[in-house]
C-alpha cells in the first residue's frame, strides 16, 4: 500500500526553523518525482518545493518565497524526504503537505505539471508566530 506520512510540524516563532518529514512507503522511492505543498486558510494550494534525482543529476525547484530559507531532501535509504524551513515568517503558516508521483514530469518542467501529483500525505500544520 503507497503510503505518505508527514510529521514535524509545530509551532515556532518568527525566525525559526522547522524541519518537516515525510515517510514514504509501498513504491520505489527513488524514482518518484517529490513534492512538498502548502495550503493556509482561505489560499490556494501551492507548491513549495519538488524534488528529483535521475540520470546522475537532481532536480530542484522552490517556490520565489521560500528560495534561500527552504532545503528540500531525501535520503533514498531511509525512503524519506525532507524540509528544512528556516528564517520562518508568518506567511509561511500552513498545513504543508508531501506529495509524490511516478510522472517525472512535474519535476523536470513544472508549471501545471505540478498540479498532476498523485499521491498524498494527510499534512502536518506549521504555525508561524510574529
Amino acid at each position: 500500500q503507497v503510503q505518505l506520512v508527514e510529521s514535524g510540524g509545530g509551532s515556532v516563532q518568527a525566525g525559526g526553523s522547522l524541519r518537516l518529514s515525510c515517510a514514504a512507503s509501498g513504491y520505489t522511492f527513488s524514482s518518484y518525482c517529490m513534492g512538498w505543498f502548502r495550503q493556509a486558510p482561505g489560499k490556494e494550494r501551492e507548491a513549495v518545493a519538488t524534488i528529483y534525482s535521475g540520470g546522475g543529476s537532481t532536480h530542484y525547484y522552490y517556490a520565489d518565497s521560500v528560495k534561500g530559507r527552504f532545503t528540500n531532501s531525501q535520503d533514498n535509504a531511509k525512503n524519506t524526504l525532507y524540509l528544512q524551513m528556516n528564517e520562518l515568517k508568518p506567511e509561511d503558516a500552513a498545513m504543508y503537505y508531501c506529495a509524490a508521483d511516478p510522472d517525472i514530469r512535474a519535476c523536470l518542467y513544472g508549471g501545471n505539471w505540478r498540479s498532476e501529483f498523485g499521491l498524498w500525505g494527510q499534512g502536518t500544520q506549521v504555525t508561524v508566530s510574529s
